[in-house]
């Protein structure tokens, strides 16, 4: 007999998942018989927390979904900040736990790791949350969650089996794979586009997380219409060092001047997020009078108005409109108004972030196509006022959006395994890493080769600035760091503890060679 925790496995295996990560319990034992016959690797980290910052790793950097494992009860609500995360970043992850036996559901009675309404609690963070309590339900269940990854805006779904349901007998059925693709652009609005676009003297493109698979039409576009392309945070790696890549927040000064100034602006899956477009909360960000929306879900399209809206995905969007524009007529001084953008919000950063983009720069200069995984970590939040980076899909950070602090080094342990074939730097702050500190052993045991930057400035340097800034006195803000090379070498990991940002392209080579998880320590002052 196959048990329906042996068929999940099969299951999985079909829709193409290569990786789990989680931490087996009594109430998912089950679960695992066939794991270890299947081809699906398992990677175990140290707390439930990190297996779904694992997941979404693994999918950022991947492109593919990011799969747990998780116990019912703590297990599961210790993975919530990280479905969090992957709702606010519109990350694919597919979560399943276990759920007490289906007879004992909502009445209280004690049983280990007992919630009062799991699945009630899950749809609240999930996109939805399914409970299995059939063989049958099994194949429509995952199809339907993977149906969802790739059709609309993607985020964290929730499966659970109740223990007694586990056993039971899945003999015949069989995986039902989806073939869900999003809607395609509509005609209408790609030709009311393409005409506002003919028009337009000054354009200009806003591209966000959702464009990251776009570059080479965003490239294209915006030499057929001579349009400066503004990048999120979440975008960054877009058109590298072209002449039209402005690689600065939407929340300087000046690039506003260059969206104020515009005729028509192109929003190519960005939100409009707060902490992109508001960073500092001035109030001063408004939406431009002419706008072409392009965005693979409804629900995030009629949350800001548009003169055009597109419902697709952004590259089969912009594929079409510039089909629509044809050859067309590219507005002059675009390059002229990138250059300038870029240089005025440059010359905005205070002396201490230019210096940490400088910094950020170098590790980006030492390791030609790396991943960067930022935590909330001063370089990062100036990276994320301006840095271009040089790999589309290969900065991504929690410093923005949800912004879980700690989750940078076990999400750069995933996209190690999702793409181990680029180095991946894990940059993050003596703070942050306390948080999730122990998952440099989950990379020991996975052999994955993440370097681990630690830019150690004794506390929350930011928080404290912040409080400063208002006139609060500081408290809370020192935690005390332990000896990070210590702590890496009592794990089995190289290290070694850098005084001078100077030194770091060297050590980050060295690292690099050693094709083995590592740590590099810089003191700050």
């Amino acid at each position: 007999m196959t048990t329906i925790g042996e068929a999940l496995i099969t299951l999985l295996e079909a829709h193409g998942v290569d990786t789990v990560f989680g931490i087996p319990g009594v109430h998912t034992v089950e679960l695992y018989r066939g794991l270890a016959r299947s081809r699906i690797r398992h990677v175990t980290p140290r707390h439930e927390q990190g297996a779904g910052f694992m997941a979404d790793g693994y999918a950022r950097a991947s492109g593919r979904p990011g799969v747990a494992f998780v116990i019912t009860g703590p297990g599961l609500t210790n993975t919530i900040t990280a479905m969090g995360q992957a709702r606010a970043d519109s990350v694919p992850m597919l979560v399943i736990s276990g759920v007490n036996a289906t007879d004992t559901l909502g009445k209280g009675l004690g049983f280990l790791h007992e919630l009062p309404d799991q699945r009630g609690m899950m749809e609240k963070v999930a996109l939805f949350s399914q409970r299995v309590t059939e063989a049958h339900e099994l194949p429509g269940a995952l199809a339907r969650a993977f149906a969802s990854f790739s059709s609309t805006r993607p985020g964290p779904v929730h499966i659970e089996i109740p223990t007694d349901v586990m056993v039971k007998s899945a003999d015949g059925i069989m995986a039902a794979l989806s073939n869900a693709a999003p809607p395609e652009p509509a005609a209408a609005s790609i030709a009311e586009a393409a005409r506002l676009c003919a028009s337009a003297s000054r354009p200009l493109i806003l591209a966000g997380g959702g464009a990251k698979k776009a570059d080479a039409q965003l490239r294209r576009l915006a030499e057929r219409l001579g349009a400066p392309v503004v990048q999120t945070a979440n975008a960054r790696g877009l058109l590298h060092r072209h002449p039209l890549c402005v690689p600065a927040s939407p929340s300087l000064q000046s690039v506003r001047a260059l969206m104020a100034e515009a005729d028509l602006v192109i929003a190519a899956g960005t939100e409009f997020g707060p902490t992109d477009y508001d960073g500092y909360g001035d109030g001063g960000f408004v939406l431009p009078p002419k706008l072409i929306r392009i965005d693979i879900g409804a629900g995030q399209l009629a949350r800001r108005p548009a003169t055009v809206s597109i419902q697709a995905d952004c590259a089969e969007a912009l594929e079409a409109l510039l089909a629509a524009i044809g050859s067309g007529h590219a507005a002059p001084e675009g390059e002229a108004r990138a250059a300038a953008a870029r240089q005025a919000a440059f010359s905005e950063l205070k002396p201490a972030y230019a210096a940490q983009v400088r910094a950020v720069e170098a590790i980006r200069d030492a390791l030609p196509g790396a991943i960067i995984v930022g935590d909330a970590t001063e370089p990062i939040y100036a990276a994320d006022l301006y840095y271009d980076h040089a790999r589309p899909g290969g900065w991504f950070n929690a410093a923005a959006g949800f912004g879980a602090l700690g989750s940078g080094p076990p999400a750069a342990l995933g996209a190690a395994l999702g793409v181990p074939e680029a180095p991946v730097v894990c940059l993050t702050g003596d703070g942050g890493f306390q948080f999730t500190l122990p998952e440099l052993g989950a990379a020991l045991d996975a052999k994955a080769p993440v370097i681990f930057v630690v830019w150690n400035n004794y506390g929350y340097r930011e928080i404290e600035t912040s409080m400063l800034d208002v006139g609060v006195e500081p408290v809370g803000v020192s935690p005390a760091p332990p000896d990070f090379c210590k702590l890496a070498e009592a794990y089995g990991l190289a290290a070694e503890r850098l005084a001078d940002v100077g030194e770091l392209p060297r050590a980050l080579k060295r690292a690099r060679a050693a094709a083995a998880p590592c740590l590099i320590e810089i003191i700050v002052d």
